[in-house]
């Protein structure tokens, strides 16, 4: 018998949101995580503005969402860095509800979801390790402590050295680290307000003021780069101690702001691995467990956390049955869609790696070149603010679809609510934004049970910020996930899941909503199959 739906290994905020997407879905969810109390360290300090509009569709125990939750303990910022370069990428004219980054503490990330998991009763086992992961074409066997348990799916969200990702069989390729940098969370005598960076031959430092005294410092000293993997884990080895924090803030920033009472002393590095694949038959990975890179602005968790939720939504679907093959194994899939995300996480902290980790005249002249195309505004700040944000990442649309097939759908206004506090991990919206009574009709005949059927005000083709992409948008099929899976115009040409249909549709034609229900059909039924689903 079953013991779950599925076991997530990891109890970190990526394996908490899967569980949370997961339960929101109606799957049986269990979490094991080997520590057994949280890790009150801060890491990850930045939440991007598309983690916070996922966060958003869950809804918490007091009625408010999850986004909202966390924007109440975090401190907004109308901007991100990109490698510490003076130039900042500005977020304020974003279109979403959170137009800035979030700091808070990951620690808190963590601890929010895992107050919510308690609320809706999933279990978080701490303190439990999963091992001896086996599998079958069944079920998924393993040992959490010392207790055998069986589950349809494991998720691995256990971290870079992970136990599911190895009993698997995925290798792990990459590059070993060249650097050595370090971090710190410390109290300052002498703090400076906001944010600052500082470079010299000597190395660079980021700087953060976090509170009232607090601040948060990291960087790397000259002599601390180009080294072989052996002295990589000869310094690794020693401690980071409050005296050589002093000394390199001392040297790269001219002052140590009168740093005192660590709460955190790190050392970081630049290793960059990428699983080969993110799936083995019933087993999943996610976050650290499927690609580690260098720390930049927060990207690893943001991107982890948005490896949940493309991978809840799809794994809940084939749990209940109702899955087809595209979201399985085919270009719709989980692997499918990630993989490419982390391929360009790993080449984009590459890239800053190189801004950040060489000095010199020469390196210099780089920085200022880089800061001056970000500073500009343009293509070159535009992709580079979608990029960080989350908000410009999308997924592959197939050949012939309508340009906004697989982007991410803007925070539309409905006739109740919006767009964004209506979605939800089990099933699709139907847009309606015809702004016509009979089309409303002919739509609303296509909800079910796996979609629901909304209506949004129609985009105004003066929209400075939607008008040139969404103007003349009839319908729009919104995944759970919130990206666009298929869009029918008002020229009436259908871009569907596949290629241009090439049907010329009336304006409230059969043909229309015959496309429509194919399209919706395409997403959520299932092929007609006899196995269950095999590697991604």
């Amino acid at each position: 018998m079953m013991s779950t739906d599925v076991i997530v290994a990891g109890g970190g905020p990526v394996g908490l949101l899967t569980a949370a997407l997961l339960d929101a879905a109606g799957v049986g969810v269990e979490v094991y995580e080997r520590d057994r109390e949280f890790d009150r360290h801060t890491k990850g300090i930045t939440v991007h503005p598309r983690t916070l509009e996922v966060l958003t569709t869950l809804e918490g125990g007091d009625g408010r969402r999850l986004g909202d939750v966390l924007v109440a303990r975090g401190m907004r910022v109308r901007s991100a860095h990109y490698a510490a370069l003076p130039a900042r990428l500005d977020y304020s004219g974003l279109d979403t509800p959170f137009p800035f980054g979030l700091m808070v503490p990951q620690w808190q990330t963590r601890e929010m979801l895992a107050e919510h998991l308690r609320d809706r009763g999933v279990r978080v086992h701490y303190g439990v390790e999963v091992t001896d992961v086996v599998q079958s074409g069944e079920e998924v066997r393993i040992r959490a402590g010392d207790v055998p348990r069986t589950a349809r799916y494991l998720v691995g969200a256990d971290g870079a050295r992970s136990i599911v990702r190895a009993a698997a069989g995925i290798d792990f390729p990459g590059s070993n680290p060249t650097m050595i940098g370090f971090v710190a969370d410390v109290e300052a005598t002498d703090p400076l307000d906001g944010v600052e960076y500082f470079w010299n031959d000597a190395g660079y430092v980021g700087y953060m003021r976090l509170g009232e005294t607090s601040i948060r410092v990291f960087g790397a000293k000259s002599a601390d780069t180009g080294l072989t993997s052996q002295e990589v884990r000869r310094r690794q080895a020693e401690p980071f101690t409050l005296a050589e924090l002093s000394t390199a803030l001392t040297r790269i920033c001219g002052r140590d702001f009168g740093v005192h009472s660590p709460s955190w002393l790190s050392r970081s590095g630049n290793s960059s691995r990428h699983a080969e694949r993110y799936r083995a038959g019933r087993i999943l990975l996610a976050g650290d467990a499927a690609h580690i890179h260098m720390p930049a602005a927060g990207q690893g968790l943001n991107v982890g956390l948005q490896d949940a939720a493309n991978l809840a939504w799809k794994l809940a679907a084939e749990v209940h049955g109702w899955a087809p093959e595209a979201l399985v194994t085919g270009e719709f899939g989980y692997d499918s869609e990630r993989r490419p995300v982390a391929d360009r996480l790993i080449a984009d902290t590459l890239a800053q790696d190189a801004l950040f980790n060489t000095f010199g005249r020469a390196a210099a002249a780089l920085r200022a070149t880089f800061s001056r195309f970000i500073e500009r505004g343009g293509e070159v700040a535009a992709e580079l603010t979608g990029w960080v944000s989350g908000l410009g990442v999308g997924y592959p649309r197939p050949a012939g679809a309508h340009p906004l097939v697989g982007t991410r759908v803007p925070d539309l206004t409905l006739t109740s609510g919006s767009l964004l506090r209506t979605l939800r991990a089990d099933r699709f919206l139907l847009v309606d934004l015809t702004g016509d009574r009979g089309a409303g009709a002919a739509l609303a005949g296509l909800g079910g049970a796996r979609t629901q059927v909304v209506t949004a005000r129609p985009v105004d083709a003066q929209d400075a910020v939607r008008g040139a992409a969404w103007h003349g948008v009839r319908a729009a099929l919104i995944r759970p996930d919130g990206h666009v899976a298929h869009v029918t115009t008002s020229a009436g040409r259908l871009s569907e899941t596949g290629a241009e249909t090439g049907a010329e549709v009336e304006a409230v034609g059969g043909g229309e909503v015959r496309a429509l229900a194919g399209a919706v059909a395409a997403w959520t039924e299932p092929d007609r199959r006899t196995a269950p689903s095999g590697d991604l």
